[in-house]
Order: C-alpha cells, then structure tokens, then sequence
C-alpha cells in the first residue's frame, strides 16, 4: 500500500499527470505543485495498480532492507560504508592494507552492541530530524555499555544535542550534557556555560581543575584564554603569562592573480632554482610520520580493525590510541636515531605505494619531494613534529605552514605560513608557531597585499 507521497515520488512528472486524479493538470506546474494537489485529496493508500491501472509496470520493493542493513553493520561496524567497498577493491580503485583480523577484532562481540548501535543511530535520527529533545536526551543518558566504541558514540551525541541547546539559550540543560559528555570539546564548553549564567566563580574553579591535567593543546589554550578572562571579572590578581614567542614576518606586495590562491602566488615569487618552495600545507610531515609510523598505525590491536577496507584504525581519535600503542610508536620514533632512517621511510614509500592511509597524501608526495624533504629537514625535527602529532592526531594534524621552501645545498629548509588580505593567524595556526619556535624550526608569516589595492 502507497501514500501519495510514495506513488509521486516514483513517477516521472509526465506520469503523474497523465495517471494521477488531479484536478490541475497544467504542465508547466512543477512536480512539488502537482505533489501539493494530491495531497490535498487526502486519497487513502493504494497499491501500485490501484494508483496507476493505465501503466504497464510492475513494482518491486525490498523487504529484507532492514535484514541487509543489519549484516552490513555486523560486517563494517558502521552503516557508513557499503558492498561497493568490494567493487571499487576488486577494481584497484582502492587498495587497502592488509591487516590480520580474528574474532577478537571484531566491532560488536555480541547482539546487544548491535541493538545497542541501532539505538543510537536512531537518537542520532530523531535529532537531525527535529524531534523533541525532551523525549530524546532521557534515553541518552540512560543508556550504558561496555564497548569503548559504543560510548564514544554516545558521548558525541550529547556534545551535539549540548550545542543544540546552548544556541537556543537552554543553558542549564546543555551544562548537564556537557557534564555527562566525554567528547574532547565538552569541558571548555562547560567552562563558557557557567560564564553564561554568570556563574564566574565556579567557572573559575573549573577551568583551574581543568588546566591541572589539559586533554590537548587546544584545551589548554582556551582553559588560559578563559582563566585570564575570568581574573579579570572576578577582580583577582592576574598571572603574568610567559611572553609568546614574537612571529617572524615578511610583508610582499605582489600584483593580484587572475587565477590561483594567495598560496601559489607567494610560491611563485619566491620560487628559486636553487631553493624550491612547495605547496604543502599539511600533507608533508603527515605523510612523512606516516610512513615511518606505518606498522604502529595499522598494528592489529582488538577492536582497530573490523574489515578489510580501513583506511586506518577505528579508534584512530579515541583518547587511548596512543597509549594502547605508545611501545609500538616508541620504537617507530627511535629508527630516527639511525644513520639508515631515510633509506627506510623512502623503502617504506615504495612498498606502500597507493595504499591507504589516514596520514600518508600520496598524491601530494612523489620522490622529489621525499628526497628533498628527507635530506633538508633533520631527524630531531622530524622527532620533535611527531611527538606533537602524537599527543592529539585530531587537532595537532592541522594548522601547519602552508608552503615549505627547501635549500638542499645547505640541507636547511624554512616554512612559510602565507595570509592575504584580510586574514589573520587561527588559533591552531598560532599553537604550531609556538611550537616551532620552542625547537628551532625556521617559520616565517608572510603577509600578502596586492599591488592594485
């Protein structure tokens, strides 16, 4: 049996005008207008014959949708991937690498995890579908499980639902699903809750509780930020932070191009065949840990890897991935101790070729680049990136210098984080700035006007 809205959605216009009861059959009408007229009939469902005994088709519908999307989730772990992943394998499109994989490895050890998951997703739903929070958040907070995996879920849909209910000024209940949230985010969120509701004192008290014991550098950055903020207002003594690190600027006025971003306009100016500058962005030291670290990021640890088709492991942003492979990474970290550690990561690019990988941009990164990168940037630096990459993959991926200008004679390198008009250091941008300069790492701002402005 079909609803209007089902039969309209599987007929052509034309069909719907030529087999439909319609009062209007006005041809420039749109579909969504003809959809409207039916509705207003208020017809009771029919079946596909009932609707259209004119045309000759037959209608086929799937009952074991449910059933499949089921087996799909034992197989995957999600519901995000589907049976093209074979296809797209089978036609070399996507290589993935080969990981061992038993029972203990498995996403869901038993039936409940399934229920479990289809719970959640169907919260998750009801709340992109614009449903009564009320009805939603008790069965939320109700739920518990045993599976890390299963509660990081949790934990990100009440993060959500929070932010929901801080934009439309709920405080006090968005407060208590930050409270309850284990997301990354959610103790500084807390932080700015309690300031809104002019709880600055305890607000205070918090973010000092807090910064004892930071979850990563952002969160530090912003408890500083907030803990400054809330002296201030509260009228106490205020603690002299130690002086940033004073950025060092090149100001270029160069004509605006007709085609490309500000970034490869710096690149072609200061492009020299001596010293070559290449757009990079992030992908350079990610590909580069991630070929050194290959064999720690794609270990087969229980619950990392469900399936032949990950591009990395399944708890890659969970807070315990380093730590369940901290002697994994410390041994990949110590080979840049030996005189041999290009010749291995340069191996490791050619074994690896094409696979995926959460780190590695293979197509940002040809053997040139290898070669120059490896023979201009020092082990210690190399060290140094990656330890910080380590301490939060999510967040410290990001907001590195855009370009890289490489001198190979001098085996010296220097990054360059390049803003046009307008633009402005972001926080993650000014963290790294930070960073490089603690360990020596040559960065420069280069500020960018254009001539005809």
């Amino acid at each position: 049996m079909l609803t209007a809205d089902e039969i309209a959605e599987l007929l052509r216009k034309d069909e719907v005008l030529t087999h439909m009861p319609l009062t209007d059959r006005r041809a420039a009408q749109k579909k969504a207008e003809l959809l409207e007229q039916l509705r207003a009939m208020e017809l009771p469902p029919q079946t596909f014959t009932d609707w259209c005994p004119m045309l000759d088709d037959q209608l086929l519908s799937l009952m074991v949708g449910e059933l499949c999307d089921r087996l799909r989730l034992m197989f995957f772990g999600n519901l995000a991937q589907d049976w093209s992943e074979f296809v797209l394998t089978d036609l070399g499109i996507y290589r993935y690498e080969s990981v061992d994989i038993g029972p203990e490895s498995r996403g869901f050890q038993c039936r409940q995890d399934l229920e479990d998951y289809l719970h959640l997703r169907q919260l998750r739903v009801s709340v992109e579908q614009g449903a009564d929070l009320a009805d939603i958040v008790p069965p939320l907070l109700a739920f518990s499980s045993s599976n890390p995996y299963l509660c990081s879920r949790q934990s990100c849909l009440l993060f959500q639902i929070a932010q929901q209910l801080e934009r439309s000024g709920e405080l006090e209940q968005a407060l208590l699903l930050y409270q309850q949230s284990a997301h990354g985010e959610a103790r500084w969120r807390q932080i700015r809750v309690l300031e809104q509701l002019g709880r600055d004192a305890e607000a205070y008290d918090q973010a000092l509780a807090f910064s004892q014991t930071p979850g990563s550098d952002e969160e530090s950055q912003r408890l500083e930020r907030a803990l400054t903020r809330l002296q201030r207002k509260l009228g106490l003594q205020m603690v002299k932070k130690p002086k940033a690190a004073s950025e060092t600027r090149i100001d270029l006025v160069l004509p605006a191009p007709t085609h490309g971003s500000v970034e490869i306009a710096v690149r072609d100016h200061l492009q020299q065949d001596d010293a070559p500058v290449h757009y990079v962005e992030n992908t350079l030291l990610c590909s580069l840990f991630g070929l050194l670290c290959w064999e720690a990021i794609f270990a087969p640890l229980p619950g990392s890897f469900f399936h032949p088709f990950h591009s990395g492991p399944v708890d890659l942003h969970s807070p315990d991935f380093y730590a369940r492979r901290q002697h994994l990474f410390k041994r990949c970290l110590l080979q840049l101790e030996q005189p041999d550690y290009r010749q291995l990561i340069k191996a490791r690019y050619q074994e690896k070729f094409g696979l995926q990988s959460p780190f590695v941009f293979w197509g940002m990164l040809d053997e040139a680049r290898l070669e120059l990168a490896l023979q201009c940037i020092p082990a210690a630096h190399l060290h140094a990136c990656f330890t910080r990459l380590l301490r939060d993959l999510k967040a410290n991926r990001a907001g590195m210098p855009d370009l890289i200008q490489f001198y190979p004679q001098e085996h010296r390198y220097r990054m360059i984080e390049v803003k046009g008009p307008g633009d402005r250091l972001q926080d993650n941008q000014k963290r790294w700035l930070s960073f490089a300069a603690e360990h020596g790492i040559a960065v420069v701002v280069c500020y960018v006007r254009w001539a005809e402005a």
